[in-house]
């Protein structure tokens, strides 16, 4: 249910960041300031590698966060500055903003991307080791349900007659 939510969150960032971007023309002889900092996934678990681009940025270009180190970003085609950030294992949950410095300008994003808290994953919902008393009497049960299916099984085959 958490995992269907967060997915849904992400769909919607992303509907929403999509619909809401800007397309950046450059004209000749205009000075562009960097713009639209966007961070994917928008919503991520500690620990996780986030995808960041701005658009308008020139060299030398650098993004940093409270939940992640600084990192260099390169800057392609078009001006679009882009990076992978890895998510610090003590981050705090919550929204995070994401601080953008090129050789052009700096852009802010208050609210760029989201931490949740990690997920304990392959253990299948168990947190305690070995058989609980209540996993003990239920193949107790079935073991004995077994013994006497079968024992009713051969005392029926040898009641059977035989020519």
């Amino acid at each position: 249910m958490r995992t269907t939510r967060a997915l849904a969150a992400t769909g919607a960032a992303v509907a929403v960041l999509g619909l809401a971007a800007p397309a950046a023309v450059a004209r000749d002889g205009m000075n562009l300031s960097p713009s639209n900092v966007v961070a994917l996934p928008s919503v991520i678990a500690r620990g996780g590698q986030l995808t960041i681009t701005v658009n308008n940025c020139t060299a030398p270009a650098t993004a940093s966060s409270d939940a992640f180190r600084r990192v260099t970003l390169s800057v392609g085609a078009n001006n679009l500055a882009t990076g992978t950030a890895t998510v610090n294992r003590n981050a705090r949950t919550g929204s995070h903003s994401i601080s953008v410095v090129c050789g052009n300008g700096t852009v802010i994003n208050p609210t760029a991307f989201t931490v949740i808290g990690g997920v304990r994953g392959g253990l299948g919902g168990s947190s305690s080791t070995g058989a609980t008393p209540t996993d003990m009497a239920i193949g107790g049960g079935l073991v004995a349900l077994a013994v006497i299916g079968g024992g009713v099984f051969w005392m029926r085959r040898r009641s059977e007659r035989h020519i």
